[in-house]
């Protein structure tokens, strides 16, 4: 690329920036008597978003916070957007208490151009998925029936990826786990090759959604784009193959998977709220980048915090062994076995405390309102974060410290632990989030003993996740027999 043609994109990049400037600025002439709440929205054009991906949101937050010490909302700027952050209890209460009320559904459009069909609306698409029939098939007496698949699923993982090695890399290999295990239960896919002809767009665009919004060859964003067209090829063309299954009769009805159950609820709906096969490539997208980054990164640092504190695996070890004892070789696991994981589900709780996977929800203001004595505007967005309250020494004493215990009976107080979030809008998938955890974590502590690898290093957020430098690596021992 000459000089010439890298000064025009330049040029036209900085008109563009300055445009939007301008248009932001004349929109919020008219507010000028709101008491907005303290902050501001950083640098001009980019406002705090380069901060936000490069330091992470736990860096990012805790640094509002320590401006605003005394402030349940701040003002900033993300994602090209004026955004209100919400912190704390009370803040989170409200939030979650005017869903549909003062906020509606909202992603940034750098997230939707990565991940969704440029023509779809997005928001509207899920809000009638979720109310037909997300949270049926994703309630806990549906995904019963699928435990044995997660217990074979994550079986055959660990007898390919851990038997033969000791020092691992925990990050990838999970995500890889999780992403299988999407593909069996999302739309019955076990096929190596098309899993991972599936899987080699997605990190790019987990990754990459995220980034500061740049759409310039070798950004990680442009990637993004990139690798989100290959993703929803691959998916549409699995929707379409099974739409004809279905037409045909040739899908077995005693295996349906989502995708069926979807594609069969569908045929239900009235014409205006007919879910089309964009929609439910959409929808896919979602549950599988979902599963793959933020269940995969859940299960890896909970093995991180296995691997570092002894007493901790011990007593998951302990827990987990009492249910292997009661079962014959090869019995799959069972619902009852699951609830019987109390230690180990208040572990994983824990661990998900001190380490949440990619955590943040958005929201758009539908009418001015005014909290804890600011007015937040129209038009404007809204964030809510767990990184408020996860480690405040007010609701967690010794933040720091890896204590499952805080779980015990009522746990902690309301509103100050929330990895799924809260109100009408609560991820639908927590359910199945929390069977991946608890059966890959049986398979793995019944066969392994896992201890620190060579290359330790405590962890740091980058790309948005909890990852370290090396990966997490952790060494695993069998079992003596």
């Amino acid at each position: 690329m000459d000089f010439f043609t890298i000064s025009l994109y330049l040029g036209v990049l900085f008109a563009s920036f300055f445009f939007i400037f301008l248009l932001r600025k004349s929109n919020n002439n008219g507010r000028s008597n709101y008491k907005l709440p303290p902050g501001s929205t950083g640098w001009p054009l980019v406002g705090d978003h380069a901060d936000f991906a490069i330091s992470g949101p736990e860096k990012f937050i805790n640094k509002k916070l320590a401006k605003f010490p005394s402030s349940e909302v701040f003002q900033t700027s993300l994602f090209g957007e004026n955004m209100a952050v919400f912190c704390g209890p009370a803040a989170k209460k409200f939030f979650f208490s005017n869903e549909n009320k003062l906020f509606t559904a909202w992603l940034p459009r750098s997230m939707v151009k990565a991940v969704v069909f440029p023509s779809s609306d997005v928001v509207k698409d899920v809000t009638i998925l979720q109310r037909t029939f997300f949270h049926d098939i994703l309630k806990p007496e549906a995904l019963r029936q699928y435990i044995p698949i997660m217990d074979s699923t994550a079986r055959e993982h660990i007898d390919d990826e851990w038997v033969p090695n000791k020092d691992l890399k925990v990050v990838p290999l999970l995500k890889k786990y999780t992403f299988e295990l999407g593909c069996r239960f999302l739309m019955n896919i076990d096929d190596p090759k098309r899993i991972k002809t599936l899987a080699e767009p997605f990190d790019l665009v987990a990754s990459g959604m995220r980034a500061v919004p740049v759409d310039f060859p070798g950004t990680a964003y442009n990637g993004a784009i990139r690798e989100g067209k290959k993703m929803r090829k691959e998916l549409l063309d699995i929707v379409r193959e099974r739409r004809v299954e279905l037409s045909s009769g040739k899908e077995d009805s005693g295996r349906q998977d989502f995708l069926s159950l979807m594609l069969l609820a569908s045929d239900k709906l009235g014409s205006d709220e007919r879910v089309n096969e964009m929609m439910v490539t959409n929808s896919m997208a979602g549950m599988l980048l979902a599963s793959y980054d933020s269940t995969g990164v859940a299960v890896a640092m909970l093995l991180y915090f296995l691997a570092e504190l002894p007493h901790i695996y011990d007593a998951v070890y302990k827990e987990q062994m009492e249910i292997a004892k009661n079962k014959t070789p090869g019995e799959p696991l069972t619902w009852q076995d699951i609830e019987n994981m109390r230690y180990s589900w208040n572990a994983a709780r824990e661990s998900l405390r001190l380490s949440p996977p990619p955590q943040e929800s958005f929201r758009e203001v539908t009418n001015d309102f005014t909290f804890a004595g600011y007015t937040i505007p129209k038009g404007w967005k809204a964030l809510w974060t767990v990184h408020s309250t996860n480690k405040n020494p007010e609701y967690f004493p010794n933040p720091e410290e890896f204590d499952p215990s805080r779980f015990k009976g009522s746990g902690p107080p309301s509103y100050t632990f929330t990895p799924f979030g809260g109100g009408p809008r609560m991820c639908p998938g927590r359910e199945y989030a929390r069977l991946a955890i608890l059966v890959f974590l049986h398979n793995i502590v019944t066969k392994f003993k896992l201890e620190k690898a060579s290359k330790w290093k405590n962890t740091t957020y980058r790309s948005m996740s909890p990852t370290s430098k090396a990966s997490l690596e952790v060494c695993v021992w069998p079992h003596a027999k």
